[in-house]
């Protein structure tokens, strides 16, 4: 070995340290050395000498008890193998291990502990891609609490989501996509330390259903002089019309590409989601307001990567007036289809109305809404909107009557019928955030589907089960509301005890907050994320408020229904936070 003479002004700009002398490591050796807080491994090796992190970077085992063969150092927990020169792993699951240069200088040794070249927030992002192609739950976990630890923002670890789960998504926008928004935009409900939980939770999603999809293919705009949004508009919905996918992409690539605004894009999109009546069980139109949602966060430079992704499942969605429930023994589609030919004189009519005064009948439209008459129920929505009613606020009526369908829900009903009642709100969500985006004529078809299938889950309420009987003396702690969903089933202690909470003037942020960890420590189902998110977007405008309360006993019962799981996906991110904070896992 070649000893290396120590220039003082390098060692300064390398943060040379010393760790040890030379004639300490005997023969093929191996000495584990403390160097500022970090313990490294000194190997020799075919006479060269190695410096290695002496934490496995996959569950943190000691290196130096593993073994070295031709420079490849194997950990003796997991078997993974690393090259001993540049820590760089030959099994990705394991992560690479941090390699320091050594100088040897008068029999004494250095190690360098300069900090790596690469920025932490930049080396995270490529090892989150790298988990994303993998589907390797422990690489995401790593990378997003590194991301968090940084202080890198959200949009760091949502671009690296979203430029994977539409690129590489053969049948393109998805449910995974869906959750990863959903749990962007309840991060400001969260506690901190449960950030980077939800944004690990949308990002294993994406993985999870991407993985084993062949990459999808773009088609390339037109090179065309076309700019008109009406124009493209009715290419878009004439080629949806007869489910031609590749036709209908290439026009929405043209519009994106010819710098269409924002808001007249998400025109021709809801338009053409609201052609047909509840198209995909909801699940259509709450994918198209959740990609505007995400481009909100991360740019709409993102556009034409992201939108068109969503095409192939507004093509090929299954549309109500296939569905026999939707035309017997009422045919509710002709019911909307005549509302529809009404709406321009009953806009007209409103205009006139709310010169004069504002629109008030929000409470009895609700329940209106819930009763059993669907034909009273359209009459209601008419005679809202020739009273001056606005497109935003019978769909936010709407929404609050669909929350209330799942806060009288029964549970003698079968346990799936949570997810019927789960989609008429979600669905009623999106058709209310999308009116706040780009109102329109066309949408308002969208707020009376939403109310016609409020009308088709009402067997599900028969009869409703009471709210509970708030009592602010036995309002215990959030702690008692983690603990009661410990166990299957307690739909109605949740309720009570979320009720109690609110009577006694408690903060609903915390409520909140808790909600939110009820769900992220679950292997939960994508439409519980559905919940909670949709949830917390309605409760927002109804803080404070009866009503408000209304929705989070919705969510807090919904969460009941769904807990406990499994948990294995929070036990991956647990593992994944004691190895950031330097824990010992392989010891008691």
């Amino acid at each position: 070995m070649i000893a290396q003479t120590l220039d003082p002004t390098k060692a300064q700009q390398e943060h040379l340290v010393r760790v040890a002398r030379i004639d300490q490591i005997e023969g093929e050796g191996c000495l584990v050395v403390e160097a500022e807080g970090v313990t490294i491994g000194l190997f020799r090796h075919a006479g060269e000498l190695y410096a290695i992190d002496n934490r496995c970077p996959h569950m943190g085992f000691p290196l130096s008890q593993g073994s070295v063969n031709c420079g490849i150092l194997t950990c003796h927990w997991h078997h993974a193998r690393f090259d001993l020169a540049s820590g760089g792993t030959f099994d990705p699951w394991a992560d690479d291990v941090r390699a320091y240069p050594v100088r040897v200088t008068h029999g004494e040794v250095y190690v360098d502990l300069a900090p790596l070249a690469e920025p932490e927030a930049e080396r995270y992002a490529k090892r989150l891609a790298e988990g994303m192609r993998r589907n390797l739950s422990i690489i995401i976990a790593k990378s997003v609490i590194g991301l968090h630890a940084s202080h890198a923002p959200d949009s760091t670890a949502l671009e690296v989501g979203a430029e994977f789960g539409v690129k590489y998504a053969r049948n393109g926008w998805g449910s995974g996509m869906t959750i990863l928004t959903a749990m962007a935009n309840i991060l400001p409900a969260l506690n901190d330390e449960d950030r980077p939980r939800a944004l690990y939770q949308g990002l294993v999603s994406v993985a999870r259903q991407v993985s084993g999809q062949p990459p999808a293919f773009d088609l390339e705009p037109l090179d065309t002089t076309e700019t008109r949004p009406a124009v493209f508009k009715t290419w878009f919905r004439d080629f949806l019309e007869v489910r031609d996918r590749d036709a209908a992409e290439r026009t929405l690539q043209t519009a994106i590409n010819a710098e269409i605004p924002m808001d007249e894009i998400a025109d021709i999109m809801f338009t053409a989601a609201t052609d047909h009546v509840y198209i995909n069980g909801g699940h259509t139109l709450d994918f198209i307001n959740k990609a505007f949602e995400l481009l909100d966060l991360i740019g709409w430079e993102h556009a034409q990567t992201v939108l068109p992704s969503l095409v192939s499942e507004m093509a090929g969605a299954r549309r109500m007036e296939e569905s026999s429930g939707w035309r017997h023994p009422i045919d509710l589609v002709e019911l909307r289809r005549a509302a529809e030919s009404e709406f321009p004189e009953l806009l007209e009519r409103g205009k006139h109305q709310s010169a004069h005064s504002a629109w008030d009948g929000r409470q009895h439209l609700v329940e209106t809404l819930l009763e059993d008459n669907p034909k009273e129920s359209v009459e209601a929505l008419k005679a809202a909107l020739s009273h001056g009613a606005t497109g935003e606020q019978l769909a936010a009526a709407v929404a609050f009557a669909a929350a209330r369908r799942i806060a009288h829900f029964r549970t003698s009903n079968e346990f799936g019928d949570w997810i019927t009642v789960l989609h008429t709100f979600t669905y009623a969500n999106a058709v209310h955030q999308a009116m706040r985006r780009a109102p329109s004529i066309s949408l308002l078809r969208g707020v009376f589907d939403a109310a016609l299938s409020v009308y088709l889950d009402r067997f599900l309420n028969t009869p409703p089960t009471p709210l509970p009987r708030s009592n602010p003396e036995t309002a215990g702690a959030m702690r008692d509301l983690l603990d009661s969903m410990n166990t299957q089933m307690q739909v109605a202690e949740a309720a009570r005890q979320t009720a109690d909470w609110l009577a006694a003037g408690r903060s609903d942020l915390e409520l909140m907050a808790t909600l939110g960890q009820a769900l992220l420590r679950e292997d939960a189902e994508f439409h519980t994320f559905q919940m909670v998110e949709a949830g917390f977007r309605q409760y927002a405008d109804l803080k404070g408020t009866q009503d408000g309360a209304v929705v989070l006993i919705a969510i807090a019962r919904y969460l009941a229904a769904h807990s406990p799981t499994a948990r294995a996906s929070g036990q991956t991110f647990q593992t994944a936070l004691q190895l950031h904070s330097g824990a010992l896992l392989f010891t008691d």
